[in-house]
């Protein structure tokens, strides 16, 4: 039995018309066109789809099973072809977003808060790019969008310029340190340096200074959150690096102070990396409008 989705509307049709010439009016087609697609239908099952002598018309037993097929799936496939309309459009689609940059969270929570409400149609999701990687599930299409301040050169990506910002040393106002207009990496011996749970390279700290100059720091205490982070320093015990956006309350408090890495400070550059075919998607182009405009705000305190 070959069953088309017009042979499921039609049934659906003539159910909730009450009789074949309703339904044909509603479908826009003749009652005789009507008759032969039922005669036809039946033909191929082999039973009767309607109570003939029934006014109004009625389905049989077997119609009912078809109608409940009908019922099921037409939804469905009416979905379907919504969906694809609004891919079509831009309406719809996919934002599954990787991140490299651990503070970036809080960050990102603002814009996407903003994107949700202008595209409530398109599903969001944040996945830490630091446990997988995320350049390659970008390229597998599992991903979307990738935060990143490490660009490089992938066919068919496109890292977009997202803002600068300053990695800074935070320590607490008492702390010896905090008397030196800048610290250098030698300043870290002997000190205990809070970070994020993250591996080195992906740490500024380490990638733009500590490696380089081959200091180990006293010891490593790892911390998920930013606001203990900032708890841990203002106790004194221990010292950290964040970027400057992340810390601008800092100049408000007295509990804690920033420095810049080195005299000449440490700058880094965050990326969107995006797959070449999704520039310029209408949802895609709003989020990294978006990110830039947030980015002003962070550096504007």
């Amino acid at each position: 039995m070959h069953i088309e989705f017009r042979h499921l509307r039609t049934i659906q049709a003539i159910h909730e018309a009450g009789g074949l010439a309703r339904a044909a009016e509603q479908m826009n087609i003749t009652q005789s066109a009507l008759s032969h697609q039922v005669k036809g239908l039946e033909d191929q099952a082999g039973v009767e789809l309607f109570v003939r002598r029934s006014k109004p018309l009625k389905l049989s037993p077997a119609g009912q099973r078809l109608l409940k097929l009908a019922m099921q799936v037409l939804p469905q496939v009416q979905a379907l072809q919504d969906e694809f309309s609004g891919l079509r459009d831009g309406s719809t689609g996919r934002m599954h977003i990787a991140i490299e940059c651990h503070a970036c969270f809080e960050w990102l929570f603002p814009v996407l808060e903003q994107f949700r409400r202008s595209w409530p149609d398109v599903d969001v999701d944040i996945r830490p790019g630091l446990a997988f990687d995320a350049l390659p599930a970008l390229l597998r299409e599992e991903v979307d969008l990738v935060v990143s301040s490490d660009p490089e050169e992938l066919p068919g990506v496109e890292f977009v310029e997202l803002f600068d910002y300053n990695a800074v040393f935070v320590a607490a106002s008492t702390h010896p340190l905090a008397a030196k207009p800048y610290v250098d990496a030698v300043d870290f011996r002997g000190e205990t340096l809070i970070t994020y749970p993250v591996e080195r390279t992906r740490l500024d700290v380490f990638s733009q200074l500590l490696i380089p100059a081959k200091v180990e720091p006293a010891s490593i205490r790892q911390v998920e959150l930013t606001a203990v982070i900032l708890l841990l320093v203002a106790s004194n015990r221990g010292v950290s690096v964040l970027p400057d956006w992340v810390v601008r309350e800092v100049k408000y408090s007295s509990d804690y102070v920033t420095r810049p890495l080195t005299k000449n400070g440490v700058t880094r550059r965050l990326f969107a990396a995006v797959r070449s075919d999704d520039l310029g998607k209408p949802f895609m182009d709003q989020l990294l409008k978006l990110a830039g405009q947030e980015a002003r705000k962070l550096q504007s305190f």
